[in-house]
Parts: structure tokens; C-alpha cells; sequence
């Protein structure tokens, strides 16, 4: 990319970044290799993100959150039935992650190194996952719809539950025969344990 007179800001370094990534793979992307494709010194890019590593946690925090933005308008769509929720905000989770996987299987292999590497941004998405499941769990036991002591527990053990339509390890599996007639057993399972 030729050098612009636009302000760099910490959004475009991350643009950068993720086309680097993509270009070079995480083992030989380097600050110098983001630096000149915006056409500036390593040192701007410093400036915005004081190490290597920072930037990697940066990009990666910005991957996951896009999962994340996704699934919250499910969530906040509180005029729907709970269950309805439920089941729209798991589908949609395993599409976000099927897309990521087969649309572009080079960046999405490079992320899965980085989210490796960065285990706080991991950990941030995964607590704001089940946060959302947990008020999509509440919700239900506010109208009557689930049973639970604690929906908190509940959301944990239904994300544990349904890992193998989210978890970046089955990736593999996404594509197989039946998987879309195994994802809605489990979420039918799920749903019948938490109805009241």
C-alpha cells in the first residue's frame, strides 16, 4: 500500500495487520512488514502499539469481537421468546465460525495460532460469550421458559456442551455430512434439559 496522507489510527494499523498476516502467515509477519504497508515508520506503528505482541493481541481481540457483535443483537432482542433466542443465537455462533474457517482457511489458521499466543483476548471472548448465553438463560427463567438454579452454571455447561460446533479445534468437522443434523440434536437436547 503507497504511503497516504490519511491519520494513522489504531484501526487502520489493525487493517494493515490482518492483510500482513494473511500475506506473510503469523511465523513471518513482521511490525516493519505492517509499517510499510501503510507507508510509515515501524516507529508510528509503535507508537500505537508499544510491542509485536501487543499488536498480535490487538488484531486478535478485533477478530473475536466481530463473533461476538454478531451474537449480541440476538441477545438484546428481548421482545423474542427465549428459546427462539437460544437456538438463533448457537446457529449463529456455529455459522460465524464455519465462515471464518472455509471462507478464508489461510487467515483463519493464521488466528488460531494467534489466539494461541494471546491467551487474555481468548479468555475476554469467551467470558463475553457466555455472558450473552447467560442472559439469554435468565431471560428464559424470568418467563417461565427454563428451570435453573444458577444461569450462569447453565450457560457454562451449555457452551461446553456445544463446543464442537464453535471450537476452532473441530474446524475440520464443520464441513462433514450431518453435521447441521447433528448441531440441531444437541441444540434440541439442550433445550428440552432446560425447559420448565
Amino acid at each position: 500500500m503507497p504511503p497516504t496522507s490519511e491519520t494513522l489510527t489504531a484501526e487502520r494499523i489493525l487493517e494493515a495487520t490482518e492483510e500482513v498476516l494473511r500475506r506473510h502467515g503469523p511465523a513471518k509477519a513482521t511490525v516493519v512488514d505492517v509499517a510499510r504497508a501503510l507507508g510509515v515508520s515501524h516507529g508510528s506503528v509503535y507508537r500505537h502499539f508499544r510491542t509485536k505482541a501487543a499488536l498480535r493481541e490487538a488484531v486478535t481481540k478485533r477478530w473475536l469481537d466481530r463473533t461476538s457483535e454478531a451474537l449480541s443483537g440476538i441477545v438484546a432482542d428481548e421482545a423474542r421468546d427465549p428459546e427462539a433466542r437460544l437456538r438463533d443465537w448457537l446457529a449463529a455462533l456455529f455459522e460465524a465460525k464455519r465462515r471464518k474457517a472455509g471462507d478464508d482457511p489461510e487467515l483463519f489458521a493464521t488466528y488460531t495460532v494467534l489466539a494461541g499466543e494471546n491467551g487474555e483476548a481468548v479468555g475476554e471472548h469467551l467470558t463475553d460469550l457466555t455472558t450473552q448465553l447467560t442472559r439469554i438463560v435468565r431471560a428464559g427463567v424470568d418467563t417461565g421458559a427454563f428451570t435453573t438454579p444458577d444461569p450462569a452454571v447453565t450457560a457454562r455447561a451449555l457452551f461446553q456442551a456445544t463446543g464442537r460446533f464453535h471450537d476452532p479445534c473441530y474446524a475440520q468437522e464443520w464441513e462433514q455430512p450431518g453435521v447441521e443434523e447433528d448441531f440441531e440434536a444437541v441444540v434440541d437436547l439442550v433445550l428440552r434439559g432446560l425447559r420448565a
